[in-house]
């Protein structure tokens, strides 16, 4: 759980560098946020499922030789 946290953290922090205005709407300012909070909940997902797997795979690689 804290790793998630750490990359939900993480990748907040990379997605507030995108300039969004171009792409948004004039008056969707709140659909963006949203839009940008799912898109952080997603990318770290699949960021920390990566990076526990390989956490994982590394802790079993002695066991293949």
């Amino acid at each position: 759980m804290l790793v998630s946290l750490i990359f939900i953290i993480v990748t907040w922090w990379a997605l507030q560098s995108i300039n969004l205005e171009k792409f948004i709407k004039a008056g969707n300012v709140i659909q963006a946020r949203v839009l940008l909070i799912l898109l952080t909940i997603v990318i770290a997902s699949i960021v920390s499922n990566f990076f526990l797997d390989y956490l994982l795979w590394a802790q079993q690689l002695p066991f293949l030789f």
